[in-house]
């Protein structure tokens, strides 16, 4: 297949057309993900605010939620682009998106029950791996709280997507900004025992998330109700029913992309974990500079989750070129972003973590020092890490999700893992060496997944029908291929 260099009618027309097609979809995307991220980063700068032995807990406590969160919402996650190839095949189809959107919710509960009993064992299985026991109970009293989070942000993020396929993100957007403001006005009573309110602590601070993922699932609902376009797809107004086909697409796409995630976030998670082995200055500065990387992170997703719905309506269509298009305008711009982002980390460490380090400790000088260092390699991988964004998203796009969770497994773990470990325990480097081996991690997935797709696209998004019994690459042997859109 052609690239887009080599595409002939107009390039300077088409580009401009899908460029400003895709910054209007992720643009509310990308505010939207800054919002829900911003309350994560409101909990980092209270329990950092509280004491530095509260803000390693709550560091420890997030390794744990984050991993099982993100897995999650992978799974559901797959709803995006399958509603996306749904509306791009026919606008007119609402109950086949109704259906998908209400296994998508179903199967949302049915995660959360399994993530809640692990997250109330996060004691144990802190004490397991050896982290220190008063830091193992006090980020088991933050979980406690904040687990009854990820139900309602399952639910959220699953009513999203749906959005999204429809065109309508500017509700997110107005859903995560009230939640911000919400989370940071519960933090601040919560946490210090503001207004007459105890001074819950650690538990105040999750408490205050979970009440405002609530809200913001709440705000959804309701938009669903009052705006005439949703209203016509009856998103919550019909009643539910189980629909086998639709259930096992959402499962056959999302497993393997929460596989991906969870390979991706679980190093991260288990990096932490290892900084707490290391120091409680170096879990300090860790949960600082992973924190600045992830909310710079949020546009490289959001730009990742438009390409995903703009490349889904385009392989609904069954229009190749326009998945192309789709896609490369997608990497194009997210690079362009990344670089700029790695840039502002280099040009202004002391300015981005200062939000971070208001309490005044004695170790302060170490915990600046270190965070430092860790922002000065997060610069370099966030080139990485967007791309990976980037083309996960496009492969989704095309109901591409088997291989690349494979990519991520060995990406993440079988280079990533090993070259960080050695490097932090058995060399000076310490937590420098966790990062490099990060920084290496997401080179070798964005690396593999861009060979992935250039190999779908040389290909053919589309192979040839055939009458006999083929297998399927996505979706294994037994499965025949069929003329319209599958895969993954």
């Amino acid at each position: 297949m052609s690239s887009p260099a080599q595409l002939n009618i107009a390039p300077r027309r088409w580009l401009m057309r899908e460029i400003s097609a895709t910054l209007a979809l992720s643009g509310p995307i990308v505010l939207a993900n800054i919002a829900v991220n911003l309350m994560t980063t409101t909990d980092v700068m209270m329990l950092g605010w509280l004491s530095p032995r509260a803000l390693a807990a709550g560091a420890l406590g997030q390794s744990i939620y984050t991993t099982l969160l993100l897995f999650c919402i992978g799974v559901v996650g797959a709803l995006a682009p399958l509603a996306a190839s749904l509306v791009g095949a026919d606008r007119k189809d609402t109950a086949g998106l109704r259906a998908a959107l209400h296994q998508t919710l179903g199967s949302a509960l049915l995660l959360a029950g399994p993530a809640w009993v692990l997250l109330w064992a996060t004691e144990p299985i802190l004490r397991a791996i050896g982290e220190p026991a008063d830091l193992a109970a006090d980020a088991a009293r933050y979980m406690h709280a904040l687990q009854w989070a990820l139900a309602p942000a399952l639910l959220y993020f699953s009513t999203r997507c749906a959005f999204a396929a429809l065109d309508r993100v500017a509700p997110t957007l107005i859903a995560g900004l009230i939640a911000v403001v919400f989370n940071a006005g519960a933090n601040y009573l919560l946490v210090f025992g503001k207004l007459g309110l105890p001074a819950l602590g650690v538990v105040g601070s999750g408490l205050a998330t979970s009440l405002s993922q609530t809200v913001m699932m709440l705000i959804l609902v309701g938009w669903s109700f009052v705006d005439p376009h949703l209203r016509r797809y009856r998103l919550f107004a019909a009643r539910p029913h189980f629909d086998r086909a639709a259930f096992v697409s959402l499962w056959r796409l999302g497993l393997p992309i929460g596989a991906t995630i969870a390979a991706e976030v679980g190093i991260f998670s288990g990096a932490g974990l290892a900084m707490g082995l290391i120091g409680p200055h170096a879990l300090e500065a860790h949960a600082i500079a992973l924190q600045i990387a992830s909310v710079a992170f949020m546009v490289p997703l959001g730009l990742g989750q438009a390409a995903s719905v703009r490349v889904g309506h385009a392989y609904g269509a069954r229009d190749e070129r326009a998945v192309s298009r789709a896609g490369w305008t997608a990497l194009a711009v997210t690079m362009g972003y990344v670089a700029l982002s790695a840039t502002a980390m280099l040009a202004f460490p002391r300015l981005l973590i200062a939000p971070f380090l208001a309490h005044d400790t004695a170790d302060l000088d170490k915990i600046v020092a270190q965070t430092l260092s860790f922002l000065q390699i997060a610069a370099l991988f966030q080139l990485f890490d967007g791309a990976q964004a980037a083309l996960a998203n496009m492969l989704r796009g095309v109901h591409d999700s088997r291989w690349p969770a494979a990519m991520a497994v060995v990406g993440y773990w079988a280079i990533g893992a090993p070259i960080g470990i050695g490097l932090a325990f058995f060399t000076p480097l310490a937590g420098r060496g966790l990062w490099i081996g990060l920084a290496c991690g997401l080179a070798a997935v964005s690396l593999q997944l861009l060979w992935r797709w250039i190999g779908r696209e040389r290909r053919g998004f589309f192979p040839p029908p055939s009458p006999r019994l083929e297998v399927d690459v996505e979706s294994g042997p037994a499965e025949t291929v069929a003329s319209a859109p599958s895969g993954g």
